[in-house]
C-alpha cells in the first residue's frame, strides 16, 4: 500500500470511530438540547462492506468526468442547527490521477429534509448496517434511536494537503422511509463555491442518518410507549 493511501486510510478510521462512539453513546444532556438530534455515517464505519467496492468511499462526478471521493462522520441538531462533522476526501481527474487530497470538515448544517423514520430497514438482511460482524453494534445502536432517510445539505471547509481551503456545499442523502422521486439515489453532491464547479452525478457510497430520540435517551424508568412508525421531525430550512 502507497504511503498517500496508507495516511488516507488511518485519517477515515480517525474520523470514522469517534463519529461511531459518538453515535453510540450520546449522552442524555444531549438527547435532550434539541427535537430532533441525528448521527450520520458518509461511507465510513460499519457502512462499508469490504466486498463491495460500491459502498465506500461515497463517489461523485461532475459533468467533465472529474470525481470526489468522500468519507466521514458526525451529528447535528434541527433546532440549533449546530453540525460536528469532518472526513476524508479524494479529488481525481477524469483519467482517475489524484489531484488533491485531505480533510473535510463541517460549518454549517444549511437545511435538513427529513423522509421520516424507516423501521424496516434494520430487518434488511444486516447489509443496510454492514457485515455480519456489526451484528452486536446494530442490535446496541438500534436500543433508542431509530434509522431514518433525509436530504441534509451542510457548508464544508475542503483542506487539502498540500494547495489552499475551499468551501463548499456538501449533500447528504439517505433515501430511506419516504423519498421523493427525485431523491431516490443515494449518495452525496458537492457543488465549491466561488467557481460554482457542481459535482452532481452520485456513483456511489452508503449514507445513514439515525434519530435519536430524546424520550428515548432521557431516562431508563419511563415506560411510556413510543410510536417508532412516526415520521421524523419537519423539514429544517435555510
Amino acid at each position: 500500500m502507497s504511503n498517500q493511501k496508507l495516511s488516507s486510510t488511518l485519517v477515515i478510521t480517525w474520523v470514522a470511530l469517534p463519529g461511531l462512539a459518538i453515535f453510540l453513546g450520546a449522552g442524555p444532556a444531549r438527547a435532550q438540547s434539541s427535537s430532533a438530534n441525528y448521527t450520520f455515517l458518509v461511507a465510513a464505519g460499519f457502512l462499508c462492506d469490504p466486498g463491495d467496492s460500491a459502498t465506500c468511499p461515497a463517489v461523485v462526478k461532475s459533468s467533465n468526468g472529474d470525481s470526489y471521493e468522500m468519507s466521514g462522520a458526525g451529528m447535528f441538531a434541527t433546532q440549533s442547527k449546530s453540525v460536528t462533522a469532518a472526513g476524508t476526501f479524494t479529488h481525481k481527474s477524469s483519467g482517475g490521477n489524484v489531484l488533491e487530497t485531505g480533510v473535510w470538515i463541517a460549518s454549517e448544517l444549511m437545511s435538513f429534509d427529513s423522509y421520516g423514520v424507516a423501521p424496516g430497514a434494520r430487518m434488511r438482511g444486516g447489509r443496510a448496517f454492514g457485515p455480519g460482524p456489526f451484528a452486536p453494534m446494530r442490535s446496541r445502536m438500534f436500543s433508542g434511536s431509530m434509522p431514518a432517510g433525509g436530504l441534509a445539505v451542510f457548508r464544508v471547509r475542503l483542506l487539502p494537503i498540500v494547495g489552499l481551503p475551499k468551501t463548499a456545499t456538501l449533500q447528504v442523502n439517505c433515501a430511506l422511509a419516504k423519498v421523493p422521486p427525485e431523491r431516490q439515489t443515494e449518495g452525496i453532491r458537492l457543488t465549491l463555491e466561488g467557481s460554482g464547479l457542481e459535482f452532481a452525478e452520485e456513483v456511489g457510497g452508503r449514507t445513514l442518518f439515525v434519530l435519536t430520540r430524546p424520550a428515548a435517551r432521557a431516562t431508563t424508568k419511563s415506560t411510556a410507549p413510543h410510536d417508532e412508525t412516526s415520521p421524523a421531525p419537519a423539514e429544517v430550512g435555510p
